[in-house]
């Protein structure tokens, strides 16, 4: 898999807020809330399927730091946690990531629905 053009290639130290021995997390360069972490995997592959059962027991142990991280410097109300998987999931780097997203009460008007907003239409239900 081509990954000399990954923006992820290569991480600079100073950028790297939390880290374990299969990956990393820093903050998202174009962040959707103040805090929002990117957790991202140092071996290159492109999504949430094709990491090993480490990496993911990995990404679970960096999601709960980077709650604690969250809570402790942005003091946040509640958290999104996305995987884009594939371009008509949304994702747009092929290197896989999980975005840890604060959410502030009245970030926005009605968050009933939560992550099912990626179809806008679908978000309100009853």
């Amino acid at each position: 898999m081509e990954h000399i053009n990954c923006p992820f290639r290569n991480e600079k130290d100073e950028e790297v807020v939390l880290k374990n021995d299969l990956c990393f997390a820093r903050f998202d360069r174009y962040p959707v809330n103040k805090g929002h972490l990117l957790i991202i995997t140092f071996r290159h592959f492109d999504n949430y399927f094709n990491a090993t059962h480490k990496e993911k027991i990995s990404l679970i142990d960096l999601i709960e730091k980077s709650k604690d991280f969250l809570l402790q410097n942005f003091n946040p109300d509640g958290f999104n946690i996305g995987i884009n998987c594939g371009e008509p999931a949304g994702q747009t780097i092929m290197h896989f990531h999980c975005h840890i997203i604060p959410r502030y009460r009245g970030d926005i008007e009605n968050p009933r629905g939560g992550v099912r907003g990626v179809i806008p239409s679908k978000m309100n239900y009853k």
